[in-house]
């Protein structure tokens, strides 16, 4: 495998690398989108490397790129590696493209037959990002303190929502 740091944000460099995969590759498989193209959706820094969607017309996949050698975990060409996240552990596949160089991969929806449009794929992919970034919050209590006196009380919506568990 080879092994590129990308100094810059690797968007350009992924959407030539999944272009070329769609017309070399994909060319004739039954499971591509017709509306649906390659896109790269919101590449970021993260822990020192890229994070980013790419949007295709066969999946949708969470992809790491390497954008210094420091801290870079290779695994190799289709070796499993797990990331971890706010959410938990995501599985990411070691890959190698001519413009990419080595990189990861976490595939999160395949096939793309449930989207009819480009942007409700892009719209999914800036989402999923988001989700996976953002820590989850803690459970709010349905139980309030009365200011007056101090006691704790429930709501009835709270009642009912502890009811119902």
């Amino acid at each position: 495998m080879s092994f590129k740091i990308h100094v810059v944000n690797p968007d350009q460099a992924v959407e030539q690398a999944f272009s070329r995969i769609q017309h070399e590759r994909m060319a004739d498989v039954p499971i591509l989108n017709p509306a649906l193209s390659v896109e790269a959706i919101d590449f970021q820094r993260w822990q020192g490397h890229w994070l980013g969607m790419v949007v295709t017309p066969w999946c949708l996949s969470m992809l790491l790129l390497p954008g210094s050698a420091e801290n870079w975990i290779s695994t190799g060409q289709n070796k499993r590696r797990f990331v971890k996240f706010g959410l938990g552990d995501f599985a990411f596949l070691g890959s190698d493209e001519v413009e990419l160089g080595e990189f990861q991969s976490c595939s999160l929806i395949s096939p793309m037959d449930k989207f009819s449009c480009q942007s409700d794929a892009a719209m999914t992919a800036h989402a999923s990002l988001i989700g996976l970034l953002t820590s989850p919050q803690p459970a709010r209590t349905a139980a309030r303190k009365n200011k007056s006196t101090g006691e704790t009380s429930m709501s009835r919506r709270g009642f009912f929502a502890f009811r119902k568990q």
